[in-house]
């Protein structure tokens, strides 16, 4: 379970990570800038387990990888929201960071709520109202490659085992 940071639609890379801060790529120094210009207080109040709810096309703008990492070294647990920006998605999924798009979810939770997600079946509750979603769980090998934490971890592992 985790405490529930709303952003609005459209939420890109800059506003996850602004650029000034991309001469570094160490995830603690990205995640300590994280939603810097976004108006909150988020990368001095996030805990690990944490939940970030997005609107529409979150992600949008540059291809860079330092948008998920920094989310993911903030501690997020995953980021639930209507819709993905594509190589937001793809870049994500690469790190392992867990994403779900759930419109009725975002539609569901409010800033502050617990919120507790099973990234295996896609379930999503909001604990402080009650209100259960459904997500579409990832499949089996993709839910492997976020566990390993991301591609190139699986990858590896992958190469151990065989």
């Amino acid at each position: 379970m985790g405490n529930a940071w709303k952003f609005g639609h459209d939420i890109d890379t800059d506003v996850i990570i602004p650029a000034r801060y991309l001469n570094q790529s160490n995830p603690e120094h990205l995640a300590a800038h994280c939603m810097e210009d976004a108006g909150t207080k988020f990368a001095e109040e996030v805990q690990a387990g944490d939940i970030m709810i997005g609107g529409k096309n979150f992600g949008c703008g540059s291809s860079r990888e330092h948008a998920p990492i920094a989310i993911k070294a903030c501690g997020i647990k995953v980021v639930i929201a209507e819709s993905f920006a594509r190589i937001f998605y793809r870049n994500a999924l690469n790190i392992g960071l867990p994403i779900l798009e759930c419109p009725e979810a975002v539609a569901g939770i409010s800033q502050g709520d617990d919120v507790e997600v099973d990234l295996a079946s896609g379930k999503i509750e909001n604990k402080t109202t009650g209100l259960q979603f459904q997500a579409r769980a990832f499949p089996l090998f993709m839910q492997e490659l976020i566990r390993a934490g991301g591609l190139v971890s699986y990858v590896r592992g992958r190469g151990q085992n065989a």
